[in-house]
């Protein structure tokens, strides 16, 4: 006997993409987990381009890298991205680079306890 599957499709969500330098992504991830966010995923990677020094502050920035991805609902999107930006200190140079996909769909796993809330909550 088959069981019937059924896909879970996730609307109005957005994922967040921040690329920083090697060793700085666990504090962002965890700030990330404070303002909301249910998981993340760290990927290491090797950049390109300008890794000579920036500006009049000498900066130099490393090729080593690592990229975190977490997807959030489109009403947590602006608190997870401003609480990463702030931890990671994106605003001073060489820090590192984020920014939001609105994604089309999602599919996962969801609980049934939560799909009912989501359904009494759109109902």
């Amino acid at each position: 006997m088959n069981k019937i599957r059924q896909i879970t499709i996730l609307t109005d969500v957005e994922l967040i993409t921040c690329i920083v330098q090697k060793g700085n992504a666990e504090a962002i991830v965890k700030a990330a987990y404070e303002a909301g966010a249910q998981g993340a995923t760290i990927n290491f990677a090797q950049g390109s381009g300008v890794r000579e020094k920036l500006g009049i502050l000498g900066v130099a920035v490393e090729a080593e890298k690592e990229i975190i991805n977490i997807i959030v609902s489109t009403e947590q999107v602006n608190r997870v991205f401003d609480a990463m930006y702030l931890e990671g200190a994106l605003d001073t140079p060489g820090m590192g680079f984020m920014y939001v996909t609105t994604l089309e769909r999602a599919g996962t796993y969801i609980p049934q306890e939560v799909m009912e809330k989501i359904n009494a909550k759109n109902s």
